[in-house]
């Protein structure tokens, strides 16, 4: 890697810093916005830890938009329908159709893949874009700027420059605390489990649908993956006496277990048959006073990391790509399109936040009053007025960055 790089003033030279999902979409936008792109990635290979993840239709749109949607589905599997149970009886509580539904209302299937899987077609469909642009074993350690370029200092000692810098560099981004200071998470009080099981080894495998099973201080999530052959848990517990926020942690099966003790077969049998019980804790923050410093910007996990309780983190990762692209590839200043960047997607994710913050306590409800008070609408509600219910989640999957008026 060459040391002290100069940027090309007849060329929009861009430094993306990550290669996770929201980089390697950031950096395919980018290029086709035609701007030049490197990628900076610190591990040696490009990896995901974690198993699947929810696109829904807003993240859809922007990957039809990027040209690799079609890859995307050939890899994914699409669920019948959303749909909460109780997580002891298995009882339904409500369901909303997926499928062909969801195309006609919100414009783009609702799919789900594997993270391994995303990772390795974005990258692929860079590499297509821009032949060589990915480094490994490059970790970002500060930056500086002068003369509306931003210089960006590595581990190894080597400096890049060019006029924009994106960190995507995730929710320990080195970026953001050298840009806004050290990070102040909340421990929520919450642990989670991750597992994932061939189908075919399941007595009681989940229902081809995107379900959260609620319950008494916890709560779980089933889903299907490539192609539906491999089955996809995760299982958030209220418990203190752990407070690692790490994806890599393994727990033992025996807790795992402990955690979800007389719950429905689907969810005891998938525990049962994992081979591996990842956990980590999960951490709240609160909105960024700002995401953008001159020339470099935060993006997804970097500047909004959020609870998983929407399925949104990697949608808005997405989202955030398409957008920056978008803002900083017209006549004006790189400063002036983050400043729009910023302002465009702060209120939309801080708003996602509070309602992954929100749905923690709508999936824990402890006593029989609350239950029957928050689930005994919801029931009612999808059995007698479905168009609502599916209407409530208008705001989410039917937001557009790709329309020119965003």
């Amino acid at each position: 890697m060459e040391t002290g790089t100069a940027t090309n003033p007849s060329e929009k030279n861009a430094i993306v810093v990550g290669a996770g999902i929201g980089g390697l979409t950031t950096g395919l936008a980018l290029v086709r916005h035609g701007w030049r792109v490197q990628l900076l990635e610190a591990a040696s290979a490009l990896q995901e830890v974690g198993a699947g993840l929810q696109l829904s239709p807003n993240a859809m749109r922007v990957l039809d938009a990027l040209g690799v949607g079609e890859a995307v589905r050939a890899a994914s599997f699409e669920p019948e329908a959303l749909e909460l149970r109780l997580g002891r009886s298995g009882r339904q509580v409500f369901r909303i159709p997926t499928g062909e539904a969801a195309r006609a209302r919100w414009g783009a299937p609702y799919l789900h893949i594997h993270r391994a899987d995303l990772i390795g077609t974005l990258a692929t469909a860079l590499e297509a874009a821009a032949p060589g642009q990915i480094s490994l074993n490059a970790a970002v350690e500060a930056y500086t700027q002068k003369a509306g370029e931003v210089q960006i200092t590595l581990a190894s000692g080597d400096q890049l420059a060019a006029q924009l810098v994106v960190g995507a560099d995730g929710i320990h981004s080195k970026l953001r605390e050298q840009m806004l200071g050290p990070d102040a998470p909340h421990f929520t009080g919450n642990i989670a489990w991750r597992a994932t099981v061939p189908l075919d080894q399941l007595t009681e495998p989940p229902p081809p649908t995107a379900c959260v099973w609620a319950g008494k201080g916890r709560h779980a999530v089933t889903y299907r993956l490539r192609g539906g052959t491999l089955a996809n848990f995760v299982g958030v517990v209220e418990r203190n006496d752990w407070q690692q926020e790490s994806w890599s942690e393994q727990g033992s099966k025996a807790d795992a277990l402990a955690d979800f003790s007389n719950w429905s077969p689907t969810i005891t049998d998938l525990i049962d048959k994992a081979d591996t019980h990842y956990r980590w804790a999960l951490f709240d923050r609160e909105p960024l006073p700002r995401w953008h410093d001159g020339a470099i910007a935060l993006l997804g996990d970097a500047c909004h990391p959020m609870l998983p309780f929407m399925a949104q983190g990697a949608a808005m990762a997405i989202e955030d790509a398409w957008m920056l692209a978008a803002c900083v590839s017209g006549d004006r200043s790189v400063s002036a399109g983050l400043a729009d960047y910023q302002a465009r997607r702060l209120p939309r994710t801080a708003k996602m936040q509070a309602a992954s913050r929100a749905n923690m306590k709508t999936f824990h409800r402890r006593s029989s009053l609350s239950r029957l008070a928050t689930y005994g609408p919801m029931w009612l509600a999808g059995h007698v007025l479905p168009g609502f219910v599916r209407s409530r989640q208008d705001w989410i999957y039917g937001h557009d960055v790709t329309r020119k008026d965003r």
